[in-house]
This record gives structure tokens, sequence and C-alpha cells, in this order.
């Protein structure tokens, strides 16, 4: 049987197969129908979805849909094979890998950079799988194959500058850079539009990569086993970043605050009210609106408690000062345990308090971790300050299609230079690592 692609622009596709469990709670179905139901993604986000879905078929003569097409029969979509979600977008904004000069580059040459297609988890810079996969199913070239093509059929259709795969796991990035390799790119600097418009299809697919930060339960002085505690933890890291991380945890005391977790139900409408309240003050400070209102996180809530844990920090007159909210993966299995992760994601407070940041976004988070059995920590993207903290430098891949065969040699190049700079950060990163000799991790840095 062949695989062929369906272009769709709704999710009725998600009760006709079986699916399998995503790798992140930002994959599962429970998340992106909060973000569908409170418009953090549609078309007056700037984020309109369309969806590649990949099934079986014996028609070796079928043609794609249309991305309006209602017509795909119901014996096609029990054949799925996966889905790969597409947005349609004018914008940059709630991305984290950014391609501003890119677009810059456009306009010097009075060309249109916009729209551009994006295949992400909304507003969520966490490295996860980008497909949902049937049961039964892997990911393989011919599936990464067969949505390039609807990648590409999308494109032409909206006339988008290029496509851009952000966080995605390192095996797609492997996948789809062999299929379309830029070790052999040869572009006339002038050509026609028709020329423009059949080298396209043959333009290589680009790979970036960047760093995040990544806490690891794992004690390597006593055999990689979980740490008992948050002092077992510390007793790996040299003694003066002991001294520090404690000296921050009494601040936070001296100021008469103190720091309270809740999973699932048991937080309430009023945490809910509060936190929020915390989370619009991160962007106010710096005169932005959040990318996300208070009915999504309602409806994180209601579908999907069992994924949460708010860590709340009071004052001395018991009002809540600030919240910071995280998801994590339920390690109830011994499946589930070789990657179960908290992923820290929402943080605000009312005030400046001195190392409350710390606080509640990190030292939370790794005694929830220790306390839950977690393998890792994932606190989100950027910030130097993580890594002194215990938090391990890690690569994180994204691929990138350019459209217009004359901005990919440059391009291009950018992406190669870009990517021994980051292996070089890494590598520096790695070196100022704060663990002491028998308990610091080796460098992997070759997936």
């Amino acid at each position: 049987m062949n695989l062929q692609y369906a272009l769709l622009n709704d999710t009725s596709w998600q009760q006709q197969v079986d699916w399998q469990m995503p790798d992140t709670p930002f994959m599962s179905f429970a998340f992106w129908q909060a973000l569908i139901e409170t418009g953090a993604i549609g078309e007056q986000a700037g984020w309109l979805p369309i969806f590649i879905l990949v099934y079986r078929t014996d028609d070796t003569n079928s043609d794609s849909k249309a991305i309006d097409d209602t017509m795909i029969t119901s014996k096609e979509l029990s054949q799925s094979v996966a889905v790969m979600p597409i947005f349609v977008k004018s914008h940059h904004r709630g991305e984290f890998v950014f391609d501003h000069s890119w677009a810059q580059a456009y306009a010097q040459y009075g060309l249109d950079y916009y729209p551009r297609l994006v295949t992400s988890s909304p507003y969520t810079p966490i490295t996860g799988e980008r497909l949902w996969l049937a049961a039964g199913e892997t990911l393989s070239a011919d599936i990464v194959k067969t949505v390039i093509a609807g990648v590409d059929d999308i494109a032409q259709q909206v006339g988008a500058s290029s496509w851009h795969g952000l966080f995605v796991t390192a095996e797609l990035a492997q996948l789809a850079t062999t299929l379309l390799p830029a070790d052999k790119i040869t572009t006339p600097a002038r050509m026609t539009d028709t020329e423009i418009a059949s080298l396209a299809v043959n333009n290589p697919i680009l790979e970036r990569q960047g760093c995040q930060f990544l806490w690891q339960n794992k004690d390597l002085q006593q055999n990689g086993q979980p740490f008992t505690d948050f002092e077992d933890f510390l007793a790996t890291l040299k003694a003066k970043k002991r001294k520090t991380i404690r000296a921050e945890r009494r601040k936070v005391a001296e100021q008469n605050i103190h720091c309270y977790r809740k999973c699932g139900e048991d937080i309430t409408d009023a945490d809910w009210k509060a936190f929020y309240h915390c989370y619009v003050m991160t962007y106010a400070v710096r005169g932005q609106q959040p990318y996300l209102n208070i009915d999504f996180f309602m409806t994180l809530a209601k579908n999907m408690p069992e994924h949460l844990m708010l860590a709340q920090a009071v004052d001395a007159n018991g009002e809540i000062i600030a919240s910071s909210l995280f998801l994590y993966d339920k390690a109830d299995s011994d499946d589930q345990n070789d990657h179960a992760t908290l992923y820290g994601r929402y943080w605000g407070a009312l005030g400046e308090f001195d190392s409350l940041h710390f606080e509640l976004c990190y030292y939370q988070g790794i005694e929830f971790a220790i306390e839950q059995n977690l393998i890792y920590f994932d606190p989100g993207t950027q910030g130097e300050h993580k890594l002194i903290r215990g938090f391990i430098p890690t690569k994180t891949h994204s691929i990138h299609r350019i459209y217009d065969p004359r901005f990919v040699p440059a391009i291009a190049d950018f992406c190669a230079k870009d990517r021994l700079h980051m292996a070089q950060y890494r590598k520096q990163a790695h070196d100022a690592l704060p663990f002491n000799i028998d308990n610091m991790p080796t460098l992997n840095d070759n997936d």
C-alpha cells in the first residue's frame, strides 16, 4: 500500500483511529483542545491550523485534497497513519526560534516573507514529537516524505515563503535533512518566476540547533540512582554553589514568604485566578498582552488536571504574591519512568522579591521532581542562570524549508555557521556546570 495525504482544517480525525500517547503533555489532544476552544490558536490569533493527515491507500494515482476539502472518506480516515499540524502565520509570536533576520533579508529585496508556515506546539519551547502517530506506527522516512509533500502543497496554495519545524526531536530532524540534504545547493543568481517555482520543490531542509538546560534526577556518585531529597542533590554540587543556593532559599524565608505546591484537582478556582493575576504581570511589565487567557488555564484544569502542579508563594498576610505553573508526565509505569519529565511553563509575581523567582521556578520544581520520581525537569527556554543551578546544556533542533531558491545558499550558510557556534556554546556551558568532579555529567552532543 502507498502513503497519501489529505489537508484538513478541523480535528474530526482524532476520533477515527486509536492514536498513540504523545511524548509530552503539550501534544495531547486535551492541551490542543484547550488552545482551540479558548482562541489561543485560530485565524484571529494568527495561528491558522491545517492538519496534514497521512493514510494508506491502494490507489497509486490518488491526488491530495484541497485545504478546505471535506470529502475524505471514512475508509481513508480509518487507514490513518499520522497527522502533522501546520500553522499559517504572519508573525513570529510564541515561537522561540526566531528568523527575523531572514524576514529582513526578504524585505530588503522587496519580497514578502509572509505568510510563513510553522509546525510547533504553540507558545511552548519544549522539544517533543510533532506528529501524532496511529497505534502500532513508527516514524519513518516514508511518513516524513509524505508530510513534506503536504507542507509543499500548502505553501503553494497560500503563497508561503517558508516552513519551520520548531523544537523537533533529533529523529525527525535527521529524517528530514537526510531526505532533502543541504550539501548540493547550486542556485543561479538570476531566475525567472517560472524557474523559481520549478526549483523550489528540490530545495533542502535546513537544520538549526540551539541550547536549553535540563535538570536530571540522577546521582552519578550512586550509580545514577535518583536523588532522595533536595539536600541529596545539593551534595553533588561544588561547595560554593551549594552555599549560594542555600543562601537564596534563606532570603525567601527571611522575607516571611512561604511556598506551597498543589496538584490537579486540589488547585481551586481562587488559586487559578490568583495565578493568572501573577501571570499577566509578567507581560504587563514589558507593556505586552499575555498569549493565553484565563479560560485556557481553566480548561486545562478541567481536562487534564493529572498533569498540573502549581507552586505558590504566600506573604505574611496570607496573600498569594507569586505563582508558577508546571505540567508533568505521570510516572505511574515502568515505561513512563524512562522519560517522565516536569515542565516549567508559566510564572508571574506581583512585585520584586529577592530570589523568589529561583525558588518558585527552579527549587520547588526540583523538589517536586524528586518527590514524584521524575527523571527530568525542563524549565523552559533560555537562561544561563539555570546552568549554575544544576541544569545541564542540551541540544535542540529546528528544521526549515525556504521556497525561494535565491535565498537558500545564504540561509544554509547561516544555519551551518550557527550550528558550529551553538556547539561551542554548549561545550562552554557544560564546562561551567557546578557539579563536583565525581558527579560531572558527560557532554553528549552527538544526537
